[in-house]
Parts: structure tokens; C-alpha cells; sequence
């Protein structure tokens, strides 16, 4: 097959004159190398291009076409003209392609050339050249506005009034990273860098990523009004007074979590009220103010000090107290133990020990299990099912689950180091692990606002008295790493001298509060007396806690 006309222009690449034409009616391109399977069928769909023009002097550097009007996109001729961007029509004077001109220093190093249908081709290069428009406004200024297409920064140009510098990046959201890296300097010349990228995901967070390369004061992100895609939409639907009040208002970009406390008034006037649930203890209540939805609070004590027994109280004021779900999370046992030990609260009675089970009697355990956990709290209890470790991303999911798929509003997780355990303690190193896991766990309560209660151990002391021997619980006896306290809002410290030759003291648990954030009151708080007939924990007074003090239990 042969050709039979040559110098003909091609519609993929813009150039003026690299396609032939075979006898067959088919077409290649000798410069973009595209084959048209039917050159005049592909001409036929848009219009003939009448006004494609022939540059034998640097062929690399041209794009033919004239300045016009670029009616396609509202733009004026006045504008296209400073910008240096020309338009090619049809036999029937539609605008069907676009070239811009970008340049390195004040020479032309390319053009991008945008067909009616979006697409995009290079005619020369890229590599080097400024922002679209960067030429026209070198020496700097007072104010600069970016977009994310050269269509929008022409209309923006147009909406401004034509008289503020206006450029866009070359490659769309996904390049202005680089394209602002390449042309910083440039851009460092101005006071008020005012970025204007499309209104959608993509564009909001270029926004965000490109503001943080200049310095700190000088970039501004305008924000359209919703009805509004980008500059250009406005401009066709001459919203030239919407746009400017959208860019004059543009925010001053400040970095993730710093606020402009002037701009957060409202909120900190009427602020929502984080909801508060007392705790069974009036002592504590004192020192705490109760405990709070969204707060990570650790309980912690040595080994047999009563931490079950703390949280099993908790576990039950809350489901008793509060209308809210209650997610558990004990890995040291099984689910038919931790439905139990809150049964026993309600009980009075120690029916988690086979022998008093038997003894409170078949029939008043089914009635009570009925009432409690099949009518009167019907699907407000979630336990965790397996004993044991499991992987820590499981149980962090199963968390997500309880809190986000179930509604559980708080969560008792027991313990810390049992969730490092299943973590497979990370490079093998304990305070790495844990560190992760606080993180994890903080986040978790950050996100969905849900309270959580963390039992964790205490480390060996050195010396000849133990926590058992009821020696003073410090932040610095929590095992493992600091991590836990320095991100729990609260940590409560169990402390019993369980040898001691007194009966009541031997089972009476001091709880002293290590750290408060939400009121920073610490030191003794409240004594809780262990009865042990019936499993349960009575306030006492004592003289370090104040006379008035009555038991809530």
C-alpha cells in the first residue's frame, strides 16, 4: 500500500504537516506516530481544521493555530493573547484544540496541547519550563494566585479583574508537588500565595500538600462555593463577584491541629459537653469528677490486688448506670467467667466459684441470667469469646467492631501486656511493643470518641517489699514503658497489704490516682473494703479519706 497525499495535518499531535494519506484512506502520523484508520472520517466528526499553520523554522517549538477567543471556555481573546495561548476551529468555527505555551526564562520550550476531548500531548518539552503564565509575572508582587489548569488560571485572571498575577501547575493535583518544588523561587517572590485548585478531593488536598512547602504566613487556600468545580465553571457562568469573595477570604493555611483560636469562637462557646458517668466510688469521684466517653483510662496494681475485682464493679455500674453498650475484652478468661463475674455483682454473691454457684441454686442462676442479661439489658453486654492471645491487629479490629459495629460506648480491655504478648513483642523488645499498642489504642479512643478502661501490671520494685506487701504505687512502677503514662488521661493505682497480720487491712485496697488529666488531682483516693462472702467492694472511711465521704455501693 502506498501513500498518496502527504503534509497533511494531524488532530492527535497538533502538528501542521507529518501525516500521509494511503490509498486506502487511511492515515500515519510521522510525528506522534498515531495511524488514523480513516483520516477524512476522524476530520469529518469535528470539522475540517482550516487554519493549521507551517513553522519550518522551529518545527519542535510550534503549535499552530491563531489567537482567538477560546469560546469553548468563555475565555476573552484579550486574555489568550497574554497568555500566549492559540486555538484551532473547524470548517464550522468550533474551537476543537488548545496549545499553551510554556517557557524557560523568556523562551518557549514547548506547548501542551489540549484537544476539545480532554486529551493532552507535548509538542516540544516540558522539562525546565516554569508554571504556565510564570513569564508574564517575574519580577514578584504582593499577590499571586495558582490553579490547577491553565483554563482556570486565565479565567481566574479574567474573574480578578485582570490585573493580579495569576499561573497554574503544569501537570494537574497529581504533579503540583513538583511543580511547585521546581518553581519555588518564583513563587517566594510574591507576599500572598493564594492557591485556588480544583474543588474536589484531589485538589483540596494538593492544596494542602503544596501550601506546606512555602513559607510559613504566605500561602492562602481559597475555598469555592460548592456549586462550583473550579475557576473556569465560574467564569462561564460569569460569578465574577462569588469568586472574588471566595478569594479575598481565602484562610491563611496553618498545619494539621494548629487553629486560629479567633476563627474556633463558636465552637469554643458552644461546645458539646463530652457525656459523664460517676464512678461507683465517692472518694474517687472527688479526685476524677467521674469518668468521661473519648478518655483512656489505666488501672493498674500488682499481682492479686484486686484489678478483676475492680473492673468486674466497673463493668457492671456501667452497664446498670448508663444506657449505653458495654464492650469486653478479658484475655486472661473465657466469656462464661466474665459474664460471672458480673452476675456476681448483681448477685451479692460469689457465683464464679462452682461450689457458691451451686449453692445460690440452678433455678435463682437461670432466673437471674434471664432477667439481667436476656431482658433487662438484652443486647446492651459484648464480650470477647477467646481466651488467650490472639494476634494485636485481630483484637484491635474486634475493638473497632465493639465500638463502631455494636455501638459500644465503652470498653474494658484486661490487660495491657497480654495484648503485647499476642503483639509477638515487636523486635522483641517490650517498651517498643506497648508503645505501639498505647498509640494504637489512643487513636482508636481519639477517633470514636468512646471510653476505654486499660487494666495493666506494675514491675518487680527492688527492695524487700512488694505491691503485695502495700508499698506506695509511682507513675515509675507501671511495666513495660512510660508510653502508658504519658497517653492514659488517667491512671489508678491499686495498693493492698494483703500479708498483713490485720484481717481488715489484709483486705482492704487503697486506690490512689497517679495521674489525672481532666482535673490534675491526684494521691489517695478511695478505700474499698473486700467482703469476702459476697465478692464485693464497699467504700470505707479511713482517716486519709475525708469523714463525709459516703459509699455509692
Amino acid at each position: 500500500m502506498s501513500f498518496v497525499k502527504y503534509n497533511q495535518p494531524c488532530l492527535e499531535c497538533g502538528g501542521s504537516d507529518p501525516v500521509a494519506i494511503n490509498e486506502d484512506g487511511s492515515a500515519w502520523c510521522f510525528s506522534c506516530r498515531y495511524r488514523y484508520p480513516n483520516y477524512k472520517e476522524a476530520f469529518s466528526q469535528q470539522g475540517e481544521v482550516v487554519d493549521f499553520k507551517e513553522h519550518k523554522n522551529n518545527k519542535k517549538n510550534t503549535s499552530g493555530g491563531d489567537f482567538l477567543p477560546l469560546t469553548d471556555r468563555s475565555i476573552s481573546l484579550e486574555t489568550a493573547k497574554k497568555y500566549g495561548v492559540k486555538a484551532f476551529i473547524n470548517t464550522t468555527g468550533d474551537v476543537v484544540r488548545h496549545s499553551y505555551p510554556y517557557y524557560i526564562a523568556n523562551e518557549i520550550a514547548g506547548y501542551k496541547i489540549r484537544e476539545l476531548n480532554k486529551a493532552f500531548s507535548w509538542r516540544g518539552t516540558s522539562k525546565g519550563s516554569g508554571l504556565f503564565g510564570e513569564q508574564l509575572f517575574a519580577d514578584g508582587g504582593k499577590y499571586i494566585t495558582v490553579t490547577e489548569g491553565e483554563c482556570d488560571a486565565m479565567s481566574a485572571f479574567e474573574l480578578m479583574g485582570s490585573k493580579w498575577p495569576v499561573v497554574s501547575v503544569k501537570n494537574g493535583a497529581a504533579g503540583a508537588v513538583k511543580d511547585f518544588k521546581d518553581s519555588i523561587e518564583f513563587l517566594e517572590k510574591f507576599d500572598n500565595i493564594v492557591i485556588n485548585f480544583d474543588n474536589d478531593k484531589p485538589g483540596r488536598d494538593a492544596a494542602r500538600a503544596v501550601a506546606k512547602l512555602l513559607t510559613p504566613g504566605k500561602a492562602k487556600i481559597a475555598t469555592l462555593p460548592s456549586d462550583f468545580k473550579d475557576a473556569n465553571d465560574m467564569l462561564r457562568q460569569a460569578q465574577h463577584k462569588a469568586y472574588q469573595n471566595a478569594w479575598w477570604s481565602a484562610k491563611v493555611y496553618t498545619p494539621a491541629g494548629v487553629l486560629n483560636l479567633s476563627e474556633k469562637l463558636d465552637d469554643l462557646i458552644n461546645r458539646e459537653i463530652k457525656e459523664c458517668v460517676p464512678y461507683p466510688w465517692a472518694g474517687l469521684n472527688k479526685k476524677l469528677y467521674g469518668m468521661r466517653q473519648g478518655e483512656l483510662v489505666t488501672v493498674t496494681g500488682g499481682t492479686g490486688l484486686g484489678k478483676s475485682s475492680i473492673t468486674r464493679e466497673l463493668e457492671h455500674w456501667l452497664i446498670t448506670n448508663t444506657k449505653d453498650n458495654v464492650g469486653i475484652i478479658a484475655l486472661e478468661e473465657d466469656w462464661i467467667r466474665t459474664a460471672d463475674g458480673i452476675l456476681s455483682i448483681e448477685a451479692n454473691a460469689r457465683l464464679y466459684i462452682d461450689e457458691e454457684r451451686e449453692a445460690f441454686g440452678d433455678a435463682e442462676y437461670a432466673a437471674l441470667s434471664t432477667k439481667f442479661i436476656g431482658d433487662t439489658y438484652a443486647n446492651r453486654v459484648w464480650i470477647h469469646a477467646h481466651f488467650g492471645a490472639t494476634d494485636f491487629d485481630e483484637i484491635l479490629n474486634k475493638l473497632k467492631y465493639l465500638i463502631i459495629g455494636q455501638g459500644c460506648r465503652w470498653v474494658v480491655v484486661d490487660h495491657l501486656h497480654m495484648l503485647a504478648y499476642s503483639a509477638g513483642l515487636k523486635d522483641n523488645n517490650e517498651v517498643s511493643t506497648i508503645d505501639y499498642i498505647m498509640k494504637s489504642l489512643r487513636t482508636l479512643v481519639e477517633e470514636t470518641g468512646a471510653g476505654l478502661i486499660l487494666v495493666s501490671h506494675l514491675r518487680r520494685v527492688d527492695g524487700n517489699r512488694g505491691h503485695e506487701n502495700g508499698i506506695e504505687v509511682s507513675l515509675s512502677h507501671l511495666r513495660g514503658s512510660q508510653a502508658i503514662a504519658q497517653i492514659s488521661d488517667c491512671v489508678i493505682a491499686l495498693e493492698r497489704n494483703q500479708q498483713a497480720d490485720d484481717d481488715e487491712e489484709a483486705n482492704t485496697t487503697h486506690m490512689r490516682v497517679l495521674k489525672s488529666r481532666y482535673t490534675g488531682d491526684v494521691g489517695m483516693a478511695s478505700h474499698l473494703l473486700y467482703n469476702k462472702k459476697t465478692g464485693r467492694l464497699k467504700e470505707i472511711d479511713i482517716d486519709d479519706v475525708d469523714d463525709e465521704l459516703e459509699p455509692l455501693i
